[in-house]
């Protein structure tokens, strides 16, 4: 008995509700169209031999939003609060690497390496901004990060003088789609290379303990020899990187930066990620794999809205409904009171068993 109060005191386990928002969402499509989920194999304009499919639509379309969910979950987790201009610091970075790879003579194998090295510096450098506002200057997370929100688009549009360049490359035109001979979606792949390296990461470190300490406890974490003001710093840092890689992937998708479009209006779902995942807004514990599957719950959402037919102005609305249904049921306030209800129901079950044995 004693397990399940251990259990149950904290509400129910971390992943539980984006795992039932993910079963619940592949029910109902299941009963709404049985074919829902196939997957095809098909030939690409290229006369590559690819996968199509909701269920490719869905984990390829989630890509940005993923890798994005991955640092914003760190941001969340060590400073209680989130940043709310991933989607113009995207919009910097995609720009940059345009920029590089424009004035480049030829687009090959090494530009475009230094083009995302440069991107991922910028991106690294906006973040730091955000980092000592944050960490330094002890700025609630959101206002610290409105000020990139307001102006990073007007910063993104005067990199290319306005303009809204394309790049044409096979290079490119593999990381926004696909690998010759891989028919998985080069997003799905840079989506997995992310995980593992944050795997990794908190393998080979002590970041993930660090992180959770501070985010729990700041005062406590730094008696214990912490270095909380370099912790949270980090933690944007960390998220300048995911914000190139998801810049690039938004720019070699389209082939052109759009400084206007690019990844507009993703934070708000990179923070509901992030929610659904089971992460507390207010910093300490985190789950990476919650966050992630949180960005699939939304990408799931909204193909199958699309596919019931709900206009693209009216899928915010449903979007919205149902993503405040997960996280209401996932808020501690409501898992604590259904694990005092599933241990009393454990309770009066145990009662009865002795008193018929009796």
């Amino acid at each position: 008995m004693k397990t399940n109060k251990k259990l149950f005191a904290g509400g129910l386990g971390q992943l539980t509700i984006p795992v039932i928002a993910i079963v619940l969402l592949v029910i109902f499509n299941l009963i709404r169209d049985p074919g829902f989920f196939g997957i095809a194999v098909m030939h690409n304009n290229d006369g590559n031999i690819v996968l199509t499919g909701n269920l490719i639509s869905i984990i390829n379309g989630a890509s940005e939003l993923a890798v994005l969910a991955m640092g914003m979950t760190l941001v969340t987790a060590a400073c209680g609060g989130q940043d709310i201009s991933v989607g113009a610091a995207a919009a910097i970075a995609g720009s940059v690497l345009v920029k590089v790879l424009k004035s480049a003579s030829a687009i090959n194998g090494g530009t475009v390496i230094l083009a995302f090295c440069s991107a991922c510096i910028v991106a690294m450098i906006f973040g730091a901004f955000n980092g000592v506002l944050v960490a330094v200057f002890k700025i609630q997370p959101m206002i610290a990060t409105l000020i990139l929100y307001t102006c990073g688009r007007s910063i993104a549009y005067w990199i290319n003088g306005g303009a809204t360049p394309t790049v044409s490359s096979p290079i490119i035109n593999a990381i926004g789609s696909f690998i010759p001979g891989i028919p998985i979606p080069t997003p799905v792949l840079i989506v997995a290379l992310m995980a593992i390296l944050f795997k990794l990461l908190f393998h080979f470190t002590s970041l993930e303990l660090f992180t959770q300490s501070v985010g729990v406890n700041g005062s406590a974490a730094r008696l214990n020899g912490i270095n909380s003001t370099f912790i949270k710093l980090l933690s944007f840092i960390i998220l300048g990187v995911c914000v190139s890689v998801a810049g690039t992937i938004g720019v070699s998708r389209l082939g052109l930066i759009n400084h206007e479009t690019l990844l507009l209006d993703v934070e708000m779902d990179t923070i509901l990620a992030v929610a659904i995942g089971g992460n507390n807004l207010g910093g300490g514990k985190f789950k990476i794999s919650g966050s992630i599957i949180g960005a699939y719950v939304i990408q799931m959402l909204t193909i199958t809205l699309y596919a019931m037919k709900v206009s693209s102005t009216d899928v915010k609305a449903y979007k919205a409904i149902v993503i405040i249904l997960l996280v209401v049921i996932g808020s501690p306030v409501v898992k604590q009171r259904f694990g005092k209800l599933v241990e009393k129901l454990m309770s009066n079950k145990k009662t009865v068993s002795v008193k018929g044995a009796e």
